[in-house]
């Protein structure tokens, strides 16, 4: 990813949410050629030169201080992951030569704590959102058209943003697709800002930007939050409606793995639908088949899987 210009392009996006009048400037009443507030507006309001601001969102100024960050953050009001955002773009890591990323795998001991939760539907991932390991449960909950066993092989391995955008069993498994898309994309944007050297996320953004134009859309809007706790809506094939509450717990040993865990409020009939995924994927395996698939599936199980980021 482009530090710099994705400085400029944040620091613009924020500009255009807000008017003069948001932030107790005078309109004037006259017609503006762009939305938003102009640069030597914002400059004012943190207490700039227009001649630096103008610099630091072009990208020629990369030792900004932390007192000019901050009056930028409180000039364009954002909030605590957007003020963080900005940090990270503004003080990007010192360049390391580029190198291929190793393929990554889920640790053993993390495999068996998984297979020790059934009712609990487990994910994997890595900080790219690559499935590195995944329970049955969680395999039939999110991706049941996909090879069970995908997640062992990096070549195929399932990567859940790339599922979310590409994959039409994905776009359906989500009642509120658009807001899914948003809080996804939002958080892979906290994620690019702080690796910016990381060329195997910029490859799995690039790809996304050429193969989806809702991708491209959202992405130029560049919406940032992090999302490590929050409730999903989903349609499931097999069982029907579903609201689940999710966590992401991330793992502190040094791999930037995170563990994605569902559940469902105690006798709530999200509860009873998930139990009865459960039974349905505990006898599925038990019978030497893979989870449990709805008969249009099996026709086309192929066309989902996203690859390696």
């Amino acid at each position: 990813m482009d530090t710099p210009t994705a400085l400029g392009e944040f620091l613009r996006t924020r500009r255009a949410q807000l008017q003069p009048e948001d932030v107790g400037l005078p309109s004037h009443g006259t017609r503006r050629r762009v939305p938003g507030l102009r640069r030597e507006e914002l400059a004012l309001l943190a207490g700039v030169s227009i001649t630096y601001y103008t610099h630091l969102e072009q990208g020629q100024s990369t030792n900004a201080s932390d007192s000019v960050l901050d009056a930028l953050a409180r000039a364009l009001r954002l909030t605590p992951d957007e003020h963080a955002h900005l940090l990270n773009l503004a003080r990007p890591p010192r360049a390391k030569r580029a190198q291929s990323p190793r393929p990554e795998y889920a640790r053993d001991t993390t495999r068996r704590l998984i297979a020790a939760m059934p009712q609990v539907p487990a994910v994997v991932l890595d900080g790219r959102n690559n499935v590195l390991a995944w329970n049955p449960l969680g395999h039939a909950l999110l991706a049941g058209h996909v090879d069970v066993a995908s997640p062992d092989d990096p070549a195929v391995r399932p990567n859940l943003t790339r599922m979310l955008f590409l994959d039409p069993h994905t776009r359906e498994l989500y009642t509120d697709w658009k807001s899914e898309a948003r809080v996804a994309l939002a958080a892979l944007r906290l994620v690019a800002g702080r690796n910016p050297e990381d060329r195997a996320l910029a490859e799995l953004i690039g790809s996304l930007m050429l193969q989806s134009p809702d991708f491209a859309s959202l992405w130029s809007k560049h919406p940032v939050r992090d999302c490590t706790v929050g409730t999903k809506t989903l349609h499931h094939p097999v069982v029907g409606p579903l609201t689940l509450d999710f966590e992401n717990l991330h793992l502190t040993d040094g791999t930037n793995h995170r563990m994605l865990l569902y559940s469902a409020p105690e006798s709530s009939p999200s509860d009873a639908a998930l139990r009865m995924l459960s039974s349905l994927t505990a006898a599925a395996t038990g019978a030497g088949h893979d989870s449990p698939k709805p008969a249009s599936a099996d026709a086309d199980a192929g066309a989902g899987g996203g690859g390696e980021a």
